[in-house]
């Protein structure tokens, strides 16, 4: 009689385990991806002929489908219930999407499958992080440890991802950028298609729970939440778009911006891999808060301290706390307050409003400072910007605190 639930453990834990090596690789492969184009595209789009403006308005397109199309596949999958099975599909419209571009090459038709591709992955983050915190979940909220193993293989995929194309794309013409992106989607599709059927799918009503997205969004803390998220995240938007010019700008060499890069995505890389010992001894609250208050101290120094490479190492270091600390933050905070079939929008929102209304406005709002007041004048304004989100994170940290203590604990 003790033998059966034994094998039962066994064989329920090797379960787990391959439903968490099956997330680690679409991690892996849509990151991978990521670092393919992001960081190449532009040098494809000038290859064609496109103009610099042109190139940006390519780009802004991103940012743009953050806006709006997180929260359309998080509702759709809400209401059905089918996370992975919508992942499935956002996979194979982007492989689409990017098969397009093997043929496109007048800027409107590039701009059509781009607009499609973007919109495409504009789900696939908020349905697999909703899907993957619906995992994760136990009786104390979403296990922090194992998200990290499953999330640090994102961030390696990106990792080697730039440095194995920035080296193959040397050697061969830029003209086959569309094969290389067409495979990478392939390969997320057939990593999705590898999910468990029915892997953190949630159902599509459940009693006890919030009616809709916006009855959660009426709750005080939950608004300086994401004010917290927008202004960390509006931050960062000076590293993600300008660090590179400011590097040039500073005189440093392509080899040495490349080499600030990786630093930063090794930080990150650390901070995941082994999060599991050190993310429960604070709350999601205080992560928020001190990665607000380190994004300050980062850029104020990146501002004031540019020609220093010891400085911008360190700073760059900071990346562990000021993007991974703070990102595993945000999902256990979103898991907390969405559960359940809110899930999939609370991620949504949490992609609209950290990197969706800030990439744009934060590009927008780089390139005007940059013009008329220089490059390091971004990474002080970025500063300014993380002191607000402090104050925003301290504001939602106290009202978190202030609920806790007001709740009855179980055994009263």
């Amino acid at each position: 009689m003790l033998l059966a639930p034994a094998r039962g453990g066994v064989t329920e834990r090797k379960r787990q385990q391959l439903a968490l090596r099956a997330f680690a690789a679409v991690s892996f492969a849509y990151f991978a991806s990521v670092g393919l184009f992001n960081p190449y595209a532009p040098l494809w789009f000038k290859y064609l002929g496109f103009s610099t403006l042109a190139i940006g308005v390519l780009a802004a397109l991103q940012a743009w489908t953050r806006v709006v199309a997180p929260y359309a596949w998080g509702w759709v999958a809400d209401h059905s219930g089918r996370r992975t099975e919508l992942l499935a599909v956002a996979a194979i419209f982007a492989c689409v999407s990017s098969a397009g571009l093997l043929l496109a090459r007048s800027y409107s038709w590039v701009a059509l499958f781009v607009l499609l591709l973007f919109l495409a992955n504009g789900g696939i983050v908020p349905l697999s992080e909703a899907a993957l915190s619906h995992h994760l979940q136990t009786d104390k909220g979403m296990d922090a440890g194992r998200y990290g193993r499953v999330r640090v293989w994102g961030s390696l995929g990106f990792l080697a991802s730039a440095l194995l194309f920035g080296l193959l794309l040397q050697g061969l013409d830029i003209g086959v950028f569309p094969i290389l992106v067409t495979t990478m989607l392939a390969g997320l599709v057939f990593a999705v298609l590898r999910l468990p059927g029915g892997a953190g799918d949630g159902p599509a009503d459940a009693a006890g729970l919030p009616g809709s997205a916006i009855d959660v969004l009426r709750s005080a803390r939950v608004r300086w939440f994401f004010a917290g998220v927008f202004l960390t995240v509006l931050a960062h938007t000076s590293l993600y778009a300008f660090f590179s010019l400011y590097l040039d700008h500073l005189g440093y060499g392509k080899a040495a911006v490349g080499l600030f890069w990786a630093v930063s995505v090794l930080a990150e890389i650390g901070f995941f891999l082994y999060q599991g010992r050190w993310f429960h001894r604070f709350s999601p609250e205080q992560w928020l808060l001190a990665a607000a208050g380190v994004t300050a101290l980062r850029f104020a120094a990146t501002a004031a301290f540019g020609s220093s490479a010891v400085v911008l190492v360190v700073s760059q270091l900071l990346h562990a706390i000021t993007f991974a600390a703070q990102h595993a933050a945000c999902i256990a905070t979103v898991n907390r307050h969405f559960p359940g079939r809110l899930r999939g929008r609370g991620q949504a929102l949490y992609t609209t409003l950290g990197y969706g209304l800030s990439g744009v406005l934060g590009g927008l709002a780089g390139g005007a400072i940059s013009e008329h007041h220089g490059l390091r004048m971004v990474f002080w304004a970025a500063a300014g910007v993380a002191l607000l989100a402090t104050l925003s994170c301290w504001r939602a940290w106290r009202l978190e605190a202030r609920a806790a203590a007001a709740t009855p604990s179980s055994g009263a």
